[in-house]
C-alpha cells in the first residue's frame, strides 16, 4: 500500500516539473531539472509575458519566425 507522500508525488508529476533526487546526488538532480526547464519552454513563455506586446507586433514577429523556420528546413 502506498503512503500519502507517494500519492502526492504522483499527483504533481503530471502537472509540474518534477525531479527526484537519488542517492543524495543534488548536482545531478539540478542538472536534470535545468534540462527539463529548458526543454519545456517555460523560460521562453516567461520572457514573452514579461512585457505587453501589441498584437500587430506579435503577428510580425511570428511571421518572421515562420520564415526563418522554413528557410532553415528547406
Amino acid at each position: 500500500m502506498r503512503g500519502r507522500k507517494d500519492r502526492e508525488i504522483e499527483k504533481y508529476k503530471n502537472t509540474c516539473l518534477y525531479v527526484e533526487v537519488k542517492d543524495n546526488n543534488i548536482e545531478k538532480a539540478l542538472a536534470q531539472f535545468k534540462k527539463r526547464v529548458k526543454n519545456s519552454g517555460l523560460l521562453v513563455e516567461l520572457h514573452e509575458k514579461e512585457f505587453y506586446e501589441r498584437p500587430s507586433i506579435k503577428r510580425r514577429r511570428r511571421k518572421k519566425m515562420g520564415k526563418l523556420r522554413n528557410k532553415r528546413f528547406n
